[in-house]
């Protein structure tokens, strides 16, 4: 039986995704014969760990679908246990970093978008998983007819299957045939709803503001009307418009209209190069959708967008300036990964090799590279984002005031994250192997949700 890996991470309550997911889970293993594991990577606080673990017990048995819980103590220890056998194994990992380093890229004590889905893929690696399915917290499903419309569907139709074979379950083929042998290697969705990103308050307030600000994540020389449709197709999505009919197009992937709360990726892609484990930054697990493109592998691009929503922490005072933190940390990124994505695209067909594997040493030296721009840019970005937010006064020049004595120190970090992704892609492939060798239950203490008898019950 094939085994999948749907993942939800998690740093907040969500008991209602968890119970939504779960049926999602059951839904898959019911329509197609796998076993789903379905995953739940939880470091949300003790007290919502405690409903979510209610929440996981309230799931119904269903054949095919196993359940692991996991806080952090006990992805912890599954990392280290994989990250001692891994150093064990490769002398060079070994000299290159020690075991206390990995762990703080695969487990940082920041907020990561890359670092969690990182260790989503090496448990799914533990597991047996052939694909990763990546659904968010702050997002549902849509429903058509009082049915829930599950992007599942598309993702085993196609995921990991010959191009050429996942041809009859698209409604649209229009890849090259040239890539007809190779195999699908992304299947990616979007979404519906409020702005991906917290800038919807600067649009309302000042639309020209909102164009400045968005248009900061633009590349270093772009023209005017460069940046303009850069800011028209930021952080929207699908729009509102509510889904009502299938649309599945075969080609290379559609990366900008595909979003990490709905993507399947196949374990040829992200058991071979890892995201980037920066903190406090969004976007940053994003770096495999231009992988995937510029290598040539197929992938599907479907419309089984879900539904966006604001949780309640991030309308508070404190969740405004943690966003708008990561916001900057995003921008900042920008110096150094478009560098990287120019660097893939110029590679080209020569990321794989004749298996079609991707070659990770490729990125790794693609990433060292960018790591020694020049930093003018990013000093630009500060500058013009303090004189933005000063301008829309109230909270936002609060947060410029916030940000000001930071500057030096986020200079520092973005730097620093891309020499780290350096670091781990090299890591990855023994991280990886000895993830495989390393019982991910095994581990965790007696009486946790996640425990090796919760799974077998669910069968």
């Amino acid at each position: 039986m094939r085994d999948i890996c749907l993942a939800l991470p998690t740093n907040r309550f969500c008991t209602p995704a968890i119970t939504a997911v779960g049926e999602e889970a059951a839904w898959a293993a019911r329509e197609f014969g796998v076993r789903v594991h379905l995953l739940i990577l939880d470091s949300a606080d003790a007290a919502d760990r405690i409903e979510h673990a209610k929440a996981v017990a309230e799931l119904p048995a269903t054949p095919g679908v196993l359940v692991h819980h996991l806080d952090e103590e006990q992805q912890r220890a599954f990392l280290r246990a994989a990250i001692d056998g891994a150093r064990a194994e490769d002398p060079a990992l070994a000299a290159a970093a020690d075991a206390d380093r990995l762990l703080g890229l695969m487990l940082p004590d920041a907020v990561s978008y890359g670092a969690c889905t990182n260790r989503a893929f090496l448990l799914a690696a533990a597991l047996g998983c052939s694909s990763v399915h990546r659904r968010d917290s702050d997002s549902a499903y849509q429903r058509l007819n009082g049915e829930p419309v599950y992007p599942v569907h598309h993702e085993l139709r196609s995921i990991g299957r010959r191009a050429a074979d996942a041809a009859p379950g698209v409604t649209h083929h229009t890849l090259d045939p040239v890539h007809a042998q190779k195999p699908v290697a992304l299947v990616g969705s979007s979404f519906v709803g409020e702005l991906s990103v917290d800038l919807g308050e600067i649009r309302a307030l000042d639309p020209a503001c909102y164009e400045e600000v968005v248009g900061l994540w633009a590349r270093t020389g772009s023209t005017a009307e460069e940046r303009r449709e850069l800011v028209a197709d930021s952080f929207v999505g699908s729009g509102t418009d509510p889904f009502t009919h299938d649309r599945a197009v075969l080609d290379l992937p559609d990366i900008w209209r595909i979003d990490m709360c709905n993507i399947a990726l196949d374990r040829e892609v992200y058991e071979r190069v890892p995201l980037p484990p920066a903190t406090d930054t969004i976007g940053s697990d994003y770096l495999l959708h231009h992988l995937v493109l510029h290598a040539g592998l197929p992938g599907v691009t479907h419309n089984r967008n879900v539904i966006n929503h604001y949780t309640p922490e991030r309308r508070t005072d404190a969740g405004f300036t943690a966003y708008q933190l990561r916001y900057t940390k995003f921008l900042l990124s920008m110096l150094y990964l478009y560098p990287v994505y120019d660097a893939l695209e110029e590679a080209g067909g020569s990321l794989l090799d004749a298996e079609h594997h991707l070659r990770p040493a490729t990125v790794a030296r693609a990433a060292r590279r960018a790591a020694g721009a020049d930093r003018s840019e990013n000093h630009r970005r500060l500058a013009v984002l303090d004189r933005a937010y000063r301008g829309l006064g109230g909270r936002y020049a609060a947060f410029a005031d916030h940000l000001a004595p930071l500057r030096a120190r986020l200079l520092d970090e973005a730097q620093a994250d891309i020499e780290a992704f350096a670091l781990l892609v090299d890591a990855w492939t023994p991280l990886v192997r000895a993830a495989r060798a390393t019982p991910p239950l095994a581990p965790l203490p007696p009486g946790s949700s996640a425990g090796a008898g919760r799974s077998a019950a669910h069968a």
